[in-house]
């Protein structure tokens, strides 16, 4: 699966006419899958519709015709937008996944199904009464992404890694129409499957929670459920070529441009424009990191830069203080 351009926790709905049943089911759930549950599907459908993200969503792009033809026209999209979604405090209630009971005394569940259709969230249809047929048929008509019988052997194992997987869908799917759009934006690290599975490992290894495409230096910011942002800088050939050529027209040390030039660091200069400018020449070394190299489509070279407190333009709000605060409502 392609990197999604930005990822971040989100919602589970819980969708059950039985009350205890619904607090089984949160209880054993991994308490990094937020949840919120309901019996009556008249309060889940109103609650939905008002958090829910509508298609294009919080990303799109703006498209200005020009005045002698229909056919022609310019796109723009604001990369800036995409970052700034980590300072919204209400992100990790945005509903990713639904999963709803077939057998429900106001509406069954893929008559629910069907009123959330218009919605990008994805839904599993986790019951003990309906048939394989009516799974089939769900799935022809588009109206449920996943189907488990409550009956299973380890039936709460399979929703937990099925909730995870639809919540990776959830952002890819949110991605793709804009993927093309970035390429041309000095982004074509987004649809390399080689530095994918890079994000990724740095995502493992870090605890990492949510990333978000970023748009000067090109990478991608990285927070951990505590709110630590990290900014991962990704530069290419031409990328590394063209510090290297800055740095020569500003009389740079000759340790810096050899650094440069033998591909040893990646340079982010968070004074100025990003360039290496005069001012750097005593201190170059704190502004750079030591550069990780991957092989894909063409070579990337990256590397991590911790981000202090008052270097983004606002705080995240970070993850654990979210479940904190969740936990102590319930």
């Amino acid at each position: 699966m392609p990197l999604p351009i930005y990822s971040h926790p989100s919602l589970t709905v819980l969708i059950d006419d039985s009350d205890s049943f619904l607090k089984s089911v949160a209880f054993q759930l991994d308490p990094a899958l937020a949840s919120k549950c309901f019996a009556d599907t008249s309060s889940a459908l109103a609650w939905i519709g008002a958090h829910g993200e509508r298609e294009p969503g919080r990303l799109a792009a703006s498209h200005d015709t020009y005045p002698d033809s229909k056919e022609r026209c310019n796109v723009a999209f604001d990369i800036d937008q995409i970052h700034r979604i980590s300072f919204e405090p209400q992100r990790f209630m945005t509903p990713s996944v639904v999963v709803v009971d077939y057998s429900m005394p106001q509406m069954d569940g893929l008559e629910l199904c069907e009123a959330l259709r218009h919605l990008p969230c994805k839904k599993i249809l986790f019951t003990g009464v309906a048939d394989e047929k009516v799974a089939v048929d769900a799935f022809n008509r588009g109206l449920i992404d996943r189907y488990i019988k409550k009956s299973d052997d380890g039936a709460l194992d399979k929703l937990e890694a099925e909730i995870v997987a639809l919540q990776a869908e959830y952002f890819a799917a949110r991605s793709d129409p804009l993927r093309d759009l970035l390429k041309l934006h000095n982004h074509s690290f987004l649809s390399d499957p080689a530095f994918s599975a890079v994000v990724r490992m740095v995502v493992e290894q870090h605890g990492i929670v949510e990333h978000y495409l970023y748009p000067n230096p090109a990478g991608i910011l990285l927070y951990d459920a505590r709110g630590r942002a990290q900014l991962m800088v990704v530069e290419t050939e031409a990328g590394m070529n063209a510090h290297y050529e800055v740095g020569c027209d500003n009389d740079a040390p000759q340790s810096f441009l050899q650094a440069v030039r033998e591909r040893c660091i990646v340079p982010y200069f968070r004074e100025g424009d990003g360039m290496y400018a005069r001012d750097f020449a005593k201190n170059w070394h704190r502004w750079t990191a030591p550069a990780q190299r991957c092989r894909g489509a063409q070579n990337y070279y990256w590397a991590l830069f911790p981000l202090a407190p008052g270097e983004l333009e606002q705080p995240a709000h970070p993850f654990s203080s979210f479940l904190s605060e969740r936990e102590s409502t319930l």
